[in-house]
């Protein structure tokens, strides 16, 4: 709809027409130069030149042309199937293909009426289904919250989601706090009937453990439909392929729902990942044997690393980094104050120095005894920092700043960034973590440093370093510039309700820099040496010139071999002045991997080794668990149905009145001159006019 409006009084247009009027009668009323011609000739060039005249006059009246455009949005509906291992084990064979034909024909019956979007999930949320049930996980929740993050902005009418009711991470669903406001159906697939079923539900153990020491692993065995049975529970270690046994455990079930916990000691008597096997004898008439056996991978480590948190005064940040170090029991962590009477830095294995060295303190004699015992350490800048000191102290980052001023930092992760490899959702997450202070002034990167993250200071990403690693007189150093990492704690446990991306950055940032000083010109790095099986295996390598120099002019190359003698073999990808390379997802197992290179005539290799720890969640839960799906739907307005009612999902949302389409109007008011078909019209009625005056002799 348009509708033709004026910024002056619209009775204006009779002086426009007036003037047109009277211009094409002073031309053309007393004109004798068209005489001869027949009388219609300047009557038409008058009327072309009033029509141009008048035309130009109405435009001087700044008119505005309104259009009203009308939109019809279909209402949204989500079709989510589970796609995880536990749904598989009724769904299949021709079950499978009556459901894979049930579900395409709602699909097409919704698609008439309504935008129609198919998700799958179990270890993540993703775009259509391919009903192979493989995910290792099921995280229902995450669905949910998935489902509001795409479509909660639109016209989202109607969710429905297929599954067993049977979710192994994140919160129940029906009591989830995503804020939908459409109606969820489910479909409730799998048996509520429980089956003969003897299981090692979970194992109980910390990721590590130390050389020498005792520990105590927690076994939950279960069982359904077995009483008056017995089985014997199994205790191994793995040792070159070969499961040694270790203790044997007799258990005797009683009762139908059979639930018991077995404390089991172990000695850690060998350093590296050392895998353990826990299995109970299979009965007769079980419904799976797949989930008898259950395996776990320790890291035995030969020492505590000792890290002292030194600092100029109490801070909030203090709190925050010790947090996150005290969860790695590879750390014996301690606080203590510049001003702390007996302090000793020399008897550590890593130093944090907080606003250290500051305008009264420069630490200078711990410094020395920091260098002279080579300990590596990392620089906390914040407004209590000397920067002139600070500047002396370290070699990563020249700077120029009093510290009296403060900018207000966001972190940008350098893509160029090769040391050790960061969690994509960290990369994504973290430039919207809450703004940091830090100091005023010209800041830029030496050529020692390898910078982590760079400054965002309101929309601008800068090129001065956040926070960046390297050597200082051949010892590890890190210089982080901003203080506030308390808020990048508390900001991320709000977004995600845990600390994994804090962690994660502080973590590997000091697993970085206090790992044991390595002089070899080539090495490999690992965050980690146990992967779970459904995630990538992740390599970082570093080599050396003769100055200590990173470089990576030759190629990389790494072969990894499996328990059974398997080879795979891959080239690293050079990345900024290192490699990196991501070896994909791996068979469950223990690996072995061997690098190597050559660089000016010199073969140069490392070795090592890591495991890959399987996921069995969806094996410890055979029996589908409808009451979940019921809550949800009971929550959110919706209902329950079985696969073979599949169909009738369909009408039930058309019935829904809360499942309607949205109208949207847009009104867009643009001047009248900014047409370009006004300009030619102008161009025509001149045109016209000045080619037959020119015709019939007037010029």
């Amino acid at each position: 709809m348009l509708e033709l409006t004026f910024q002056y009084p619209a009775w204006f247009l009779i002086f426009c027409v007036l003037l047109g009027a009277g211009y094409a009668a002073l031309l053309y009323y007393r004109d004798n130069t068209f005489r001869e011609q027949p009388r219609v000739i300047p009557v038409i060039m008058a009327v072309l030149r009033f029509l141009a005249v008048t035309l130009l006059a109405i435009l001087l009246l700044s008119p505005l042309l309104k259009s009203l455009l009308v939109e019809t949005k279909k209402p949204v509906v989500v079709l989510a199937q589970d796609v995880s291992e536990s749904v598989a084990v009724d769904l299949n064979g021709a079950a499978l293909d009556t459901y894979k034909q049930q579900w395409q024909t709602l699909k097409d019956g919704l698609s008439a009426d309504y935008e129609v979007h198919e998700l799958a999930f179990g270890d993540e949320v993703r775009e259509k289904s391919d009903f192979q049930f493989g995910d290792k996980v099921t995280n229902m929740s995450e669905l949910l919250r998935g489902i509001y993050d795409l479509y909660g902005g639109q016209n989202l009418g109607a969710i429905v989601v297929a599954s067993d009711g049977v979710y192994n991470e994140g919160s129940n669903p029906a009591y989830t706090d995503v804020p939908l406001s459409a109606p969820v159906y489910t479909v409730a697939l799998g048996d509520t009937t429980p089956k003969k079923d003897l299981l090692v539900k979970r194992v109980f153990h910390n990721k590590i453990a130390y050389l020498g020491d005792k520990f105590t692993v927690q076994v939950d065995v279960a069982a359904s439909n077995c009483t008056g049975q017995q089985t014997v529970l199994s205790v191994g270690k793995v040792v070159d392929g070969q499961t040694r046994n270790l203790q044997n455990i007799p258990v005797n079930i009683s009762g139908n729902d059979f639930f018991v916990t077995k404390e089991i000691q172990l000695e850690a008597d060998q350093p590296g990942v050392v895998e353990y096997v826990f299995s109970v004898t299979s009965l007769q008439g079980e419904a799976t044997a797949s989930n008898n056996k259950k395996e776990i991978f320790m890291d035995i480590l030969d020492a505590r690393q000792k890290i002292l948190l030194l600092a100029n005064s109490p801070h909030p940040d203090l709190s925050a980094i010790r947090s996150t170090l005290d969860e790695n029991k590879n750390y014996a962590v301690s606080l203590a104050y510049i001003s702390d009477p007996g302090l000793d830095a020399g008897k550590y294995d890593f130093v944090i120095l907080h606003n250290l060295p500051s305008s009264g303190n420069d630490i200078s004699g711990v410094l020395k005894i920091l260098n002279d015992k080579r300990i590596p350490r990392l620089f906390i800048a914040g407004m209590q920092t000397g920067y002139s000191a600070l500047s002396k102290a370290q070699g990563l980052i020249s700077m120029q700043s009093d510290g009296k001023q403060s900018d207000d930092v966001q972190a940008v992760v350098n893509s160029k960034f090769a040391a050790f490899t960061m969690d994509e959702k960290l990369v994504e997450n973290l430039p919207q973590f809450n703004p940091l202070t830090s100091a005023f002034g010209n800041f830029a990167a030496t050529p020692q440093a390898q910078v982590l993250l760079n400054k965002r200071i309101g929309k601008i990403d800068t090129n001065q370093p956040l926070l960046a690693l390297g050597e200082t007189n051949g010892i590890k150093t890190g210089v982080f510039m901003g203080e506030g990492l308390w808020r990048w704690r508390l900001f991320d446990f709000l977004q995600h309700q845990n600390h994994e991306l804090f962690n994660e950055l502080i973590g590997k940032t000091v697993q970085y820099l206090s790992v044991k000083e390595d002089k070899r010109k080539f090495r490999i790095n690992q965050d980690k040496n146990i992967f779970k099986e459904n995630e990538p295996v992740v390599f970082g390598a570093e080599l050396y010139n003769a100055n200590y120099e990173l470089t990576n002019e030759p190629d990389v190359s790494i072969s990894i071999k499996n328990r059974d003698g398997k080879e795979f073999t891959y080239t690293f990808n050079k990345l900024g002045k290192a490699y990196s390379l991501s070896a994909g997802i791996l068979p469950v197992g223990a690996y072995t991997y061997k690098a190597s290179t050559t660089f000016n005539g010199e073969a140069l290799t490392y070795e090592g080794k890591f495991s890959v720890q399987a996921i069995q969640l969806e094996l410890f839960e055979t029996t589908a668990n409808h009451s979940v799906l019921r809550g949800l739907s009971a929550r959110f307005g919706g209902e329950t149905v079985f696969p073979a009612q599949l169909a009738s999902i369909s009408e039930k949302i058309r019935a829904n009145q809360t499942v309607k389409p949205v109208i949207y109007q847009t009104t867009s008011t643009n001047p009248l001159i900014n047409l370009k078909w006004i300009f030619a019209l102008l161009a025509l009625l001149l045109s016209a006019e000045w080619f037959m005056r020119r015709y019939f002799g007037a010029y």
